[in-house]
């Protein structure tokens, strides 16, 4: 099933650090190990100053820095090849014009040339999430010299969960990845570089929720383990 991602150059698009392993650490491990993917993941928001009543950047520098640093050592354990760092703020992604966020996404589509997408699920109780799976839509439209075949939204912990069961875009997967025992390591090792996000269970963002959602992953594909995904759009392309 995965060999229709093979060989292929694929855009990580997310709102803060540490949605990267959240959503798809184990997926992203497997692809560039497995089946030859280039991956590069975009990091839209900065991910720290959602704490304070008002956003002050330079009250929070030392943790802006340290929160970077952690995105590079996170990187390193999950082998994707590129990375680049945004600075829109926390949780306030709606402060923005969506413009400015859908721009950031074409000019990154210029310079990789994609042709797959993962982002958030559209639905998720995270307002950044949302904002970000729109501005993805909204970059990469179906035109006739459009790169992207193929837009898949992933799950994010403490983000797609919590959005009320009866919300009209509840998270319905469609897609599921089986993982090794060892890519769910690669996942947790990824997560426990993030100083800020990582919590003690029964959050979760602890290693033993990832641990438990992957075995309810797999639970309802009928293996071991796997991550969730929702294909959104997926185009045959005629190549001859």
């Amino acid at each position: 099933m995965l060999e229709f991602l093979k060989n292929k150059r694929i855009l990580v698009v997310v709102a803060h650090p540490d949605d990267e392993v959240i959503g798809l650490g184990s997926t992203i491990n497997k692809l560039v190990k497995n089946y030859n993917c280039f991956i590069k993941c975009i990091i839209l928001g900065e991910g720290i100053t959602s704490r304070d009543k008002n956003r002050d950047i330079e009250k929070r520098k030392k943790e802006l820095e340290i929160h970077q640093s952690n995105i590079f050592s996170s990187k390193k354990i999950i082998g994707y090849q590129e990375i680049e760092i945004y600075n829109f703020p926390d949780n306030r992604f709606d402060s923005v014009p969506l413009l400015d966020i859908v721009k950031v996404i074409e000019h990154e589509k210029i310079l990789f040339k994609p042709e797959v997408i993962f982002t958030h699920h559209g639905g998720d109780l995270n307002i950044d999430h949302q904002l970000t799976f729109d501005s993805v839509i909204t970059a990469s439209r179906p035109l006739k010299n459009e790169s992207v075949s193929t837009i898949i939204t992933f799950e994010t912990f403490s983000g797609t969960e919590w959005q009320a069961s009866i919300h009209p875009k509840a998270y319905r997967p469609n897609f599921f990845i089986e993982i090794s025992k060892e890519e769910l390591e690669i996942k947790k090792q990824a997560m426990d570089c993030y100083e800020f996000e990582k919590r003690e269970y029964p959050h979760p963002r602890s290693k033993k929720a990832l641990e438990i959602s992957a075995q309810k992953n797999g639970i309802v594909v009928g293996c071991n383990l796997a991550e969730s995904f929702c294909i959104i759009r997926s185009i045959s392309k005629n190549e001859f």
